[in-house]
């Protein structure tokens, strides 16, 4: 099905300049876009850093800006595969180059949330699009042919009647003189011929063969290197230090305090810091510095109570800061207190009080899970070069757009003067989206009046804060005498923010008559952010391990169990607010089913399933285990995947495959606690990871095949596989499991 889209000048790409007799056109990925007259007048001479472009050479060469940061999620490829299929070139022929931070000229230079792909589906469709539209324009005036003669394929215009033909450079000059054109018609899905179709990685080659491509590979002449020392506990800070040793070791610059954010400094959602000021060690070399953090005295004192105003999504609130030094026991005392006591009502269908109260069977369960801290594989890092009129930063971040506001507080520059280029990321998984580590970096090469690399050691990086919250969530349903579902009530919790996050307009929300979904939240000094699929990776992990043993109490088949449900949300919902599909969740449980074999026998192999919607994407998976003296052996994954059209097929399933691995390793070994404050795990020696013979032995991940626009699957593949753990040990073991780690249970991994 071919796509019209109508645009007026204004929503034309902005046609930069024309560089050695090429071609460059850039576009927005939200803004409108246009063509200016005065912009074209300055084409010989002139190249426009905008957000993003296309560059055509005179032999034909495109280069890509690719305006999204990369953390792992493959995003510098599959965007720019995007736009090359509308533009219609060679592959072969596309060079792709990191775009650096522009905020005037991008409104989304932002990877997380699994949005990158779904927010530039269009956007790039469409620039690509108009930049052909423009070639052949130029193609056709050049010949003096009718426009719609002129076909275009790998980059060559043909013009089939009169036997001519040229590459897209030889007409790049013409192009950039033309007016944009005012309709611009997409491919039809069955033209495509690069998405759907599996590329490499751009960076692949770079990426094995050591090119300095991350933040911590950075080096640059008369670099310093700086390391922190933040305060061992949450709920402290600096009350003195004394460096004399410190400063007398081989290759240290300086030691000093740096205050970081001011308490009327007025924060955005994203600027989040745990500790605001600190003691900073500066030398020459990594090695050097880390052994005179060792030599520095720090006194520390409690802090008190402090309010904050953070201006985020839902406006501008008071936030109380509490003092005091937390730990995991006190934690779980408060949770369990609050638990019992009436939440925030967040939806409410039916009367689910009469239905409990009438009920022939009623299912009860608490689940809980731990803080967990991202522990990416290259620790957080960060250069900064700050002079008195501006300020390079070369530094790893999701999102920079949201550090902008505190490094022109903080620097006292104008955000035009604050230039940021963006590392490839070694892992981000939410915590990069937090920008302290550029504000800090900053601060000292600010006061240094030197380049600075700044980098922070694993326990560190560890302890630092930005934490997946500690989450419970208690589940009830009531079933009648032919063990239906009559009603269902989950209240969920965490320290300190709610895990639901809108999942209590998820399945099985729309399915039920009789639905409550309530929640509460306790304060603490402990930082949390975002996390692999914030809120859903617990709520899946709750939702699907209750909805296996509520399967199991109506005597039902696990997954005709789910099916049964939502067919009733499909043929009469329950609700206006369903926000999943029925019918699409529903395909993933069936093509899983489909594929796994569901139902054979299996032998001494558990099977374990569980199905999620987050990030406009829906999942189902079924894991297979055996336990081998009491450990579990996974020998293999079966993932259902309905994201829409897959752009790259084999980065999609090894996004998926990595979504799956690193679900199994949290939902096993993943734990963060707390004693006075102080984090009880700091580095890998203690704080457990998945090793590679854990991993499962086999995944297979198969793609529901549809037209439908692309969403969301970096994130989608996480938050089920914990109950699929869990379900499946549940086979093997004949325990059910509700708290995490899953392995902490099983008492011996």
């Amino acid at each position: 099905m071919s796509t019209q889209n109508n645009f007026n000048r204004r929503s034309f790409l902005k046609v930069s300049s024309l560089a050695g007799g090429g071609l460059m056109i850039s576009f927005s990925s939200l803004a409108g876009l246009i063509s200016s007259p005065e912009i074209l007048e300055a084409v010989e001479d002139k190249v426009l850093e905008l957000n993003s472009y296309i560059k055509i050479s005179e032999k034909g060469l495109v280069t890509l800006m690719s305006p999204n940061p990369e953390f792992g999620s493959n995003v510098k490829t599959s965007l720019p595969m995007i736009l090359a299929d509308e533009l219609d070139i060679d592959w072969k022929d596309v060079m792709v180059e990191q775009a650096d931070f522009v905020p005037k000229k991008f409104e989304r230079q932002f990877t997380g949330g699994s949005q990158a792909i779904r927010s530039m589906w269009r956007p790039l469709r469409n620039a690509g699009a108009t930049a052909r539209q423009m070639l052949v324009n130029a193609a056709a005036q050049t010949w003096n042919v009718p426009v719609e003669e002129i076909t275009t394929e790998k980059g060559i215009l043909f013009h089939k009647a009169s036997g001519k033909k040229a590459g897209y450079g030889e007409m790049a000059a013409t192009a950039a003189t033309l007016p944009a054109p005012k309709n611009v018609k997409l491919k039809k899905l069955s033209d495509f011929k690069i998405i759907g179709s599996s590329k490499k990685n751009v960076d692949g080659e770079n990426i094995i063969t050591g090119k300095p491509l991350f933040g911590i590979d950075y080096k640059t002449e008369g670099m310093l290197i700086a390391m922190i020392i933040h305060p061992p506990a949450f709920g402290q800070k600096v009350k003195s230090f004394d460096a004399t040793a410190a400063k007398a070791m081989p290759g240290i610059k300086d030691v000093f305090k740096i205050d970081t954010l001011a308490d009327t400094y007025e924060r955005n959602g994203f600027d989040t810091t745990s500790f605001t000021d600190m003691v900073v060690v500066v030398g020459k070399t990594t090695w050097e510095v880390m052994n005179a953090k060792r030599a520095v005295k720090v006194q520390w004192e409690n802090a008190v109570d402090k309010q904050v105003v953070v201006n985020g999504w839902t406006g501008k609130t008071t936030v109380t800061i509490p003092g005091g030094l937390e730990s995991t026991t006190k934690h779980k005392t408060q949770m369990s207190e609050l638990a019992k006591k009436p939440g925030k009502v967040l939806r409410k269908d039916g009367d689910p009080e009469a239905a409990f109260k009438t009920a022939v069977k009623v299912l009860e369960r608490t689940y809980n899970a731990p803080f967990l801290a991202h522990n990416t594989m290259e620790p957080v890092n960060c250069f900064a070069h700050v002079t008195a009129d501006k300020a390079e930063i070369y530094a790893p971040i999701q999102i920079p757009m949201f550090i902008m506001q505190a490094l022109t507080a903080r620097l006292g520059l104008p955000q035009d003067k604050i230039h940021i280029r963006l590392a490839r990321m070694g892992g981000g998984f939410g915590i990069r989206a937090y920008g302290h580590h550029l504000v800090e970096a900053a601060v000292i090469s600010q006061k240094l009046n030197a380049p600075v690399k700044l980098v922070y050691t694993r326990e560190d990086d560890m302890t630092y804060g930005i934490y997946r919250p500690m989450y419970t969530a208690t589940y009830r349903a009531a079933l009648d005498k032919d063990n239906n579902l009559i009603a269902f009530h989950v209240k969920a919790g965490g320290i300190p923010e709610s895990p639901i996050d809108g999942s209590h307009n998820r399945f099985p929300a729309g399915a039920v008559d009789n639905y409550l979904a309530e929640e509460w939240e306790i304060n603490s000094n402990i930082t949390i952010g975002a996390f692999r699929a914030p809120g859903s990776n617990f709520m899946a992990s709750a939702e699907q391990s209750f909805l296996d043993e509520l399967a199991e109490l109506a005597k039902k088949d696990p997954i005709d169990f789910r099916l049964e449900l939502l067919e009733r949300a499909a043929k009469n919902p329950v609700g206006k607010n369903n926000d999943y599909e029925a019918e699409r969740y529903a395909g993933v449980l069936k093509l899983v089913k489909e594929k796994s074999k569901w139902g054979t026998n299996t032998g001494k192999v558990a099977r374990g399933v569980s199905a999620y919607f987050c990030h406009n994407s829906y999942v189902a998976q079924v894991l297979d285990l055996v336990m081998k003296n009491n450990k579990p052996i996974i020998e293999k994954v079966y993932a259902a995947v309905d994201c829409g059209i897959v752009v790259n097929p084999d980065a999609a399933a090894n996004m998926s495959e990595g979504g799956i691995v690193d679900g199994i390793g949290n939902a096993l070994f993943g734990e963060l606690t707390f004693v006075n404050g102080v984090p009880q795990k700091n580095n890998f020696n203690t704080y457990r990871m998945i090793r590679h013979g854990e991993a499962p032995k086999a995944i297979e991940v198969h793609f529901v095949q549809n037209e439908k626009d692309p969403t969301g699957l970096g994130e989608p593949l996480f938050p089920p596989i914990f109950a699929a753990v869990a379900n499946a040990l549940y086979k093997a073991t004949g325990k059910r499991f509700y708290n995490q780690p899953f392995g902490k249970e099983l008492g011996n991994i």
